[in-house]
């Protein structure tokens, strides 16, 4: 049908003439309200929007004088926020005379790249920014699937497993005996894990 003839069609119907596939052969036209055509392709690209995936940069802050502890919980949060999907930026701040002693906050996210590696990966290598040393973690293509997070929530559970409670499995028993022998003699520090 020429144009001309479907738009005399579409005013006397008190429509538009609406071309919706242009780049087909011949282009495809349809007579509708433009308003509400307008309309329900917004809708649909908000439906679509809604059902996306938004990755979320979340920080985590750490100080050169971290305890052990404290820096095992901020791992754990960090290896949760990477199997959710999001993206991690971990910062260690320096104040004052720790300035002198920016090494201690290289080989600390050195250590947190390092553990932290089968759940994520390093999207920015740590780098000097004033008094922040700065990392951005992103999760790893395979730990978006459900099956394979599982498996790095069990090894961290294990590693949290209160001093007095009675192992479950030997790799439980490995990581409950080793906060014991500190209580009997103080010759040795925190063990690392």
């Amino acid at each position: 049908m020429p144009p001309f003839e479907a738009l005399k069609m579409a005013r006397s119907q008190g429509l538009d003439l609406v071309e919706v596939a242009p780049t087909a052969n011949p282009p495809v036209c349809r007579i509708i309200n433009y308003g509400k055509y307008l309309y329900q392709l917004s809708k649909r690209q908000h439906e679509a929007k809604k059902h996306q995936k938004s990755i979320e940069l979340k920080e985590v802050k750490f100080r050169p004088r971290t305890s052990e502890h404290d820096f095992s919980v901020k791992r754990d949060h960090i290896i949760e926020f990477l199997q959710e999907g999001n993206k991690v930026k971990a910062t260690v701040t320096f104040r004052g005379r720790e300035m002198a002693h920016r090494s201690i906050g290289m080989q600390m996210i050195e250590r947190l790249i390092q553990e932290v590696g089968e759940v994520g990966q390093v999207e920015a290598r740590p780098r000097q920014e004033g008094p922040n040393l700065t990392a951005i973690l992103a999760p790893n293509k395979k730990t978006s699937g459900k099956g394979s997070a599982a498996a790095p929530r069990a090894s961290a559970a294990s590693r949290a497993a209160p001093v007095g409670a009675k192992p479950a499995s030997p790799a439980v028993a490995g990581g409950a005996a080793t906060p014991t022998p500190p209580k009997s003699s103080d010759s040795s520090g925190p063990s690392g894990g």
